[in-house]
């Protein structure tokens, strides 16, 4: 397993190690030793799979103040631009953002720890999307931020998205009362 840190401290790329022949693969996408000799979660509570259609973009959701979700995500079939945005007020990174490719080609992972806004676009045909989560989804600590908020300037690689009604009315991160947004608490 390869470990890549990001712009963001705490966002990690994971590249499992792949064993492979004509029959097919194997690689081990969790591993809770191996995951905490490189500081990543060892503990889940929640498995979440989604499936979409090319143009979906599902996000960006986060939970606060119950109920703060890291998620380790990944893609088992087509592929995905995924997206983390530090929401910790007071982080020497507040309102960033990093980006990665997740695909069933590269089966590669990426880690997004609590305090972090999370969504992604599908860009192949279909895509079906998987995430483990450190703490259970809770509706009353629901939150989303407007995926084109311009302070964000994500640069989201399909110009024609489908949103759902919930995520085409969340507000910009400028509209977003402090009360709502977690805080960064110094390594």
């Amino acid at each position: 397993m390869k470990v890549m840190e990001t712009n963001l401290p705490g966002c990690k790329i994971i590249e499992p190690a792949v064993f492979g022949d004509a029959r097919g693969y194997f690689y081990e996408g969790w591993n809770a030793a191996r995951f905490a000799e490189d500081g990543l979660p060892t503990r889940f509570v929640q498995h979440n799979v989604s499936h979409s259609q090319r143009g979906v973009l599902r996000g960006l959701h986060y939970q606060w103040p119950h109920n703060v979700q890291g998620k380790l995500v990944s893609v088992l079939v087509g592929e995905v631009y995924d997206v983390a945005v530090d929401l910790r007020r007071g982080s020497p990174t507040f309102g960033q953002h990093v980006a990665a490719i997740l695909s069933a080609e590269n089966k590669r992972h990426f880690w997004i720890p609590e305090g972090f806004a999370h969504g992604f676009l599908t860009l192949s045909d279909t895509a079906i999307f998987t995430y483990l989560c450190t703490a259970p989804y809770d509706r009353d600590s629901d939150c989303n931020l407007l995926w084109d908020d311009p302070q964000l300037a994500i640069d989201w690689p399909l110009a024609e998205v489908s949103l759902s009604a919930k995520d085409s009315v969340a507000p910009v991160l400028a509209d977003i009362a402090e009360a709502r947004l977690p805080k960064f608490i110094a390594p």
